[in-house]
């Protein structure tokens, strides 16, 4: 049986490598220009290089983002970047628009090419047109139900693969098709720079009585009118593979270490299990459980299922749900004195339990007795960020696995 691949973002060189180490089949990252995500870290080409090997010493395909719909003066660079890209390892270039196809395909001839989601892929006949092209890949739009996607995976030679996004952020307008942030921000959308308004806090206004704020919906903060829930499909492992998808992408390339670890697990889980036994295959809620451990909002089947309706909308808040803190990630662990190096990503004590997760299924529960800063110096926190600290973890665990600790009440309001 061929396995779907799983898909993973990275926004910057150890988000990669966490992805890698997690169980991502392969990562799609963004360079420095090109990208739809201005505002994530995005790759030097030097960080690219290297984060090329790691993925390929590992097995696992690097994609980079090509994905703005371009002006003019955005084409002078591409075919120097590409070339350059090329030079590296990269596996495929996104891409949404014709014009930077044509210039990828006459650039790097043997590039493969993914067609971008942003190219509003939600029929067969564009599938086919793209394919006839040169494109080996095209990723759905989101508003697409299981059915749609069969229906379109009968109609497409086995030579095109399908991809679609089964978990993260639901953007309202069409497949990211957006002009709010351009006209109320000055900030284009589609050239990477999205100011995410969808998420903003709205009222109504009646032309002949200015200033007076009428809410859309009974609420004491306003209302968030188009504030989507979030995309989760771990649920749907099976229906996912049987409709013919080939890539199962997760979206968050400016989301955090903690939250590709977390995401890219679960799937993983999720996934090995249904491999291992397709026809017994059962979700497990613990899955989930996982899953709601990192910064989410609530969750939604999008389009798969049926056409969202009012109840796929967060009308309260556009705030995320953080139940759990990122505290460390492990750099060395000493078998022989059990001692782990960890660096510190948020503040934590000693005297309190935590949670160590790697790319397997076990759960590490702990309690911290002691702790050490880098000069073996006892102390009771670890306050500042990437400071190194010390202390004994009994089992055995390596380097980047994950350490997180359950918010008290305060810390979560």
């Amino acid at each position: 049986m061929k396995k779907v691949e799983l898909l993973a973002p990275a926004g910057d060189l150890e988000r990669l490598k966490i992805a890698v180490i997690y169980g991502a089949d392969a990562v799609y990252v963004g360079g420095q220009i090109f990208g739809l995500r201005a505002a994530a870290k995005n790759f030097s080409l030097e960080d690219l290089k290297e984060g090329i090997d790691f993925a390929h010493k590992h097995g696992v395909k690097i994609f980079v983002t090509a994905n703005i719909i371009p002006h003019n003066d955005d084409l002078e660079d591409l075919p120097q970047y590409l070339r350059e890209i090329e030079k590296i390892g990269v596996d495929a270039v996104i891409v949404s628009d014709p014009g930077t196809f044509s210039i990828v395909q006459e650039t790097i001839p043997n590039m493969e090419i993914h067609i971008s989601t942003q190219a509003n892929n939600t029929n067969y006949s564009t599938v086919n047109f793209w394919h006839k092209l040169g494109a080996k890949r095209v990723v759905l739009a989101r508003e697409l139900s299981f059915g749609e996607i069969k229906e379109i995976k009968r109609n497409i030679p086995d030579t095109v693969e399908l991809e679609a996004f089964v978990h993260g952020a639901m953007c309202i307008s069409y497949s990211g098709r957006c002009l709010l942030s351009n006209y109320m921000a000055g900030r284009d959308a589609n050239r990477g720079e999205c100011a995410h308004p969808c998420r903003w806090n709205y009222y109504l206004v009646e032309e002949k009585r200015p200033g007076e704020y009428m809410p859309i919906f009974e609420d004491e903060k306003g209302t968030y009118i188009m504030n989507s829930k979030d995309l989760c499909m771990i649920e749907y492992i099976p229906e996912l593979i049987g409709s013919g998808i080939n890539s199962l992408k997760i979206e968050g390339r400016m989301k955090t270490t903690y939250y590709v670890a977390t995401i890219i697990r679960a799937y993983r889980i999720a996934l090995d299990h249904y491999y291992n036994n397709p026809t017994n295959w059962s979700f497990q809620p613990e899955w989930l459980e996982e899953i709601k451990k990192a910064s989410h909002r609530d969750f939604t089947t999008g389009f798969y299922l049926d056409k969202p309706d009012h109840k796929e909308h967060i009308y309260g808040d556009q705030s995320y749900v953080r139940g759990y803190s990122f505290i460390g990630i492990v750099k060395e662990y000493d078998e022989e004195t059990k001692i782990a190096t960890i660096e510190q990503r948020n503040r934590f004590f000693s005297g309190e339990d935590i949670e160590i997760i790697g790319p397997n299924e076990k759960v590490i529960r702990m309690f911290i007795e002691k702790m050490w800063d880098e000069e073996d110096n006892e102390i009771s926190v670890a306050p500042h960020p990437k400071q190194t600290v010390k202390f004994v973890i009994d089992e055995k665990i390596e380097p980047y696995y994950i350490l997180r600790k359950e918010r008290k009440d305060e810390e979560i309001g």
